[in-house]
């Protein structure tokens, strides 16, 4: 009769013992795979006022990877990963090389850079950056996939020649094939100068003709009289403008000597996101940012949160924070990214750019997605935007 009084003891004994090791913290739950991401900015300097109508956005980015890196923590309650993101947000006046080698050591093997083109490779060759992987959030120059490309780094917002060859693709659809070029005065403006050059010659456009805006950029006070004049040119279909800074740009529609349409840097515009997106889930998270944010998602924001959602998809599937592993299946055929775009997105082997669709919008309204329906490719339509592996000239492997 004693026995199972003492079993019974003894049952109860063990188990008050476990349930004081739980509440007195004594045993731990497997440890949470750990991935470090950092993210490093510098503070832009605010430009002079063009339009009361866009206020400006200091925080352009970072939203976007918060956001990212709490739908990855989602997800890695279910994997036992978890994600950590550290903002590194250097002064106006302090040094982003400085800080990336003080701040960025081997915790944080994935950084997202929001930072111009120049700084951006800087970053890369520094010794300290050699076996980590940057994820470009902001550039859109074809050099850095060119020539000037680096193999530690991956492009998340399309190129100016994805951007341009979106256009050309649509106009060819629309039989808009003769184009006048207006040129602003900045470097960028010559440099989407040149990604249309290629992109009309591509597809078979013909620039009929091309000027360099010259006139006073208080286009409000010239508007009414410079542009008619100056666009008093041969015939042509749609007028292509090059005015990355917001300049001039926008005083060209409705003023021409010709009605025609403006397409570019204004008017019919080529992004990788646009508050007007709608299809593929894209309202649930517009909605989401908003809430989280105060105001519409921009394209940094976009990339930024791809970029961090690209990390936590690889590190998902390969389960794993191992960065030759991540990098490994991030360039593989396996790798799909959802981007609310429709197709899934993926990385090119050959210039670590992001294959994907470019959203063609006015100001209020989503007008197509490129690439075009009947723009075919052996592998991918999404490779008939931008320099296809041919036409490449970036010389690294991955």
């Amino acid at each position: 009769m004693m026995r199972p009084i003492n079993l019974f003891f003894q049952v109860t004994v063990k188990f008050l013992f476990i349930i004081h090791l739980f509440s007195s913290g004594l045993v731990y739950a497997e440890a949470k795979q750990t991935i470090n991401i950092a993210y490093l900015t510098q503070e832009r300097k605010v430009p002079p006022p063009l339009s009361n109508l866009d206020a400006f956005i200091p925080n352009k980015g970072v939203l976007g990877s918060e956001l990212a890196v709490a739908d990855n923590n989602t997800t890695g309650q279910f994997t036992g990963q978890q994600f950590v993101l550290k903002k590194f947000i250097v002064p106006l006046d302090g040094n982003v090389v400085d800080a990336f080698n003080k701040e960025i050591d081997d915790q944080y093997p994935y950084v997202v850079v929001n930072l111009p083109a120049e700084l951006t490779n800087k970053i890369a060759d520094l010794p300290a950056a050699k076996q980590k992987l940057l994820f470009d959030a902001a550039t859109i120059d074809d050099a850095l996939r060119n020539e000037q490309c680096r193999n530690n780094v991956l492009h998340l917002l399309p190129s100016r020649a994805m951007r341009a060859d979106a256009l050309a693709q649509y106009m060819m659809k629309k039989r808009w094939n003769k184009w006048f070029l207006v040129v602003g005065a900045t470097d960028e403006d010559r440099l989407f100068a040149d990604a249309i050059r290629r992109a009309a010659k591509r597809f078979g456009m013909k620039i009929v003709e091309e000027k360099a805006w010259e006139h006073t950029y208080d286009a409000r006070r010239t508007a009414q009289s410079d542009v008619a004049v100056f666009t008093q040119v041969d015939d042509y279909d749609v007028l292509v403008v090059a005015d990355e800074q917001g300049q001039f740009g926008e005083y060209l529609e409705y003023r021409t000597w010709s009605a025609r349409p403006v397409i570019g840097t204004q008017g019919l515009v080529a992004t990788a996101w646009h508050r007007t997106h709608e299809q593929w889930g894209a309202v649930q998270i517009q909605n989401r940012f908003k809430d989280q944010a105060g105001r519409w998602m921009e394209e940094q924001d976009y990339g930024a949160y791809l970029a961090v959602r690209a990390i936590g998809e690889a590190a998902t599937r390969t389960k794993s924070n191992d960065i030759k592993l991540l990098k490994d299946y991030i360039f593989s055929d396996a790798f799909a990214l959802q981007g609310y775009k429709g197709n899934p997105l993926s990385f090119r082997s050959w210039d670590g750019q992001l294959r994907q669709p470019v959203l063609l919008a006015a100001p209020r309204s989503l007008v197509a997605v490129a690439p075009i329906d009947g723009f075919l490719h052996p592998k991918t339509e999404l490779d008939t935007l931008g320099y296809d592996q041919p036409e490449s000239t970036c010389k690294w492997s991955k």
